[in-house]
């Protein structure tokens, strides 16, 4: 059975029982009932965002993240489809309006022993990459959004990495999805 240990208005810690019986803990968002991460590609470009997340630099993991545009879903926007969530996150964060949208995953977990949500992971593909709007920074949180070309997507991480960038696992899943494609 799920107890609420510590309640905010944003975020509570629970606790549940694991099959051993021991009492097991995680965060879980009271107000949202998922979260979307959209991969930005125009033409063979994807668009990323530097991000200052506080509990990766509260803990010294990282000064900067790599990610992508995201949102929860339903927390600002009660009754938001996924569909409106993508939509209005591609537009705050990125100035941007998507012509497609494809959801690769609807129930990506990042850290599955540590926070109950998901994640629906989509590709937006967008023709024209002039902004509709102008793009908020999130509270201070995205530094900068960075168009990289998809074939140099994979070196420019690592390059990222190697300077002490975190990149999410979310951002990782999604590319997966977009190189598995090359594939097919």
């Amino acid at each position: 059975m799920n107890k609420v240990l510590y309640d905010t208005e944003y975020l509570q810690l629970k606790g549940t029982a694991a099959k051993s019986g021991n009492q097991w803990v995680y965060a879980h968002r009271p107000n949202v009932s998922n979260v979307v991460v959209i991969l930005p590609i125009y033409k063979d470009e994807i668009l990323f965002l530097i991000e200052e997340r506080p509990p990766l630099t509260a803990e010294n993991r990282g000064k900067y993240c790599i990610g992508l545009p995201a949102g929860l879903v339903g927390d600002e926007r009660k009754g938001e489809t996924i569909q409106d969530a993508i939509k209005s996150e591609l537009l705050e964060e990125a100035g941007l309006h998507a012509d497609r949208i494809e959801i690769k995953v609807d129930k990506a977990a990042g850290s599955s022993g540590c926070i109950s949500e998901t994640c629906v992971l989509a590709m937006a593909y967008i023709k024209d990459r002039n902004l509709i709007s102008t793009p908020v920074d999130d509270g201070g949180v995205i530094v900068d959004r960075v168009w990289v070309k998809k074939e140099n997507v994979l070196k420019w991480l690592d390059k990222k990495n190697a300077e002490g960038c975190v990149i999410s696992s979310s951002t990782l899943g999604i590319l997966f999805y977009l190189f598995a494609e090359d594939k097919k």
